[in-house]
């Protein structure tokens, strides 16, 4: 018999798959459980269309976060903090004052989605990358010099 995945279930197939499997495995375990439903050819037609929609969905959002991480990779952020002797900080450069400044360019990002090994604590240029979902990242100049005093 076959049946159209709603859900994905283990050993068998991932949601939307057609598999066939036995009458009584659909019958007794599947379609009670609401995770498959009949393999007709209506439903069959509507699954294959709602896989075109959702592939179209995902390759315009793909576009999407390319033209911002491009952005964002063009954008150059500069921070000035108070430094001690020697030009040491007195305090960090964080993600989220990397966040603030950004978006004080126009462009908007979660301070969660900036990705950093630790925080800036030096004078000088650092590239930090922010992951902005589906395996895309930019990078993004960060400036931190001497506030004038």
């Amino acid at each position: 018999m076959r049946v159209i995945l709603r859900e994905t279930v283990n050993h068998l197939g991932a949601a939307g798959d057609v598999v066939t499997v036995k009458p009584g495995y659909a019958r007794n375990f599947l379609l009670p459980r609401g995770l498959a439903l009949s393999a007709t050819d209506s439903a069959v037609k509507r699954i294959e269309h709602e896989r075109r929609v959702i592939a179209a969905q995902n390759a315009r959002t793909l576009k999407d976060l390319e033209g911002a991480a491009a952005k964002l990779s063009a954008t150059s952020v500069t921070i000035a903090r108070a430094t001690g002797e020697g030009d040491r900080l007195y305090g960090s450069v964080t993600s989220r004052d990397i966040a603030e400044a950004i978006q004080k360019q126009g462009v908007a990002v979660d301070a969660k989605k900036i990705d950093m090994v630790d925080h800036i604590k030096q004078l000088g240029m650092t590239e930090v990358s922010v992951k902005l979902g589906r395996g895309i990242t930019a990078k993004v100049k960060v400036w931190v010099v001497k506030q004038a005093q």
